[in-house]
């Protein structure tokens, strides 16, 4: 199933060379770690500093810093030096159009697979029962 709007003819990746399907690919990768969402989503309501995100996150500057470095490189967020303070807001805002899409995608798949086993119970709830295997006697040996 095609997302809505999503036009195969006009496809951007159509014909794109190896290393730019590369950089593609990368992108994706850097968005493929629950803690970078987690950040991401929380730079969505405003600047933070690392610390907040760490705390937020439930995880330590260090780890926060590291992933914080890896979107820097992939220019999702942006960094500000304040004092001993670093603090980040998001770089580009698209990236949120990017995982609405992909977040209403999956949320479509899991009322799809709801809805189908939802059809399976009541179809199995309404057939006739079959009776019950008579059980074998075990055979007698001589």
């Amino acid at each position: 199933m095609m997302a809505a709007g999503f036009n195969p003819v006009c496809s951007r990746m159509e014909g794109l060379p190896e290393q730019a399907l590369q950089q593609v690919a990368a992108y994706f990768q850097a968005l493929s770690e629950p803690t970078r969402l987690q950040i991401l989503n929380l730079l969505r309501q405003g600047e933070r500093s690392v610390g907040e995100l760490a705390q937020a996150c439930g995880c330590t500057s260090a780890n926060v810093s590291r992933h914080l470095t890896l979107l820097a490189q992939h220019g999702l967020v942006q960094r500000e030096s304040r004092g001993n303070s670093a603090f980040y807001r998001i770089a580009d805002p698209a990236v949120y159009q990017l995982c609405d899409l992909v977040c209403g995608n999956i949320a479509r798949q899991i009322e799809r697979s709801t809805l189908e086993r939802a059809v399976f119970m009541q179809a199995a709830a309404v057939s006739p029962s079959r009776s019950p295997s008579r059980a074998r006697a075990p055979r007698r040996t001589r």
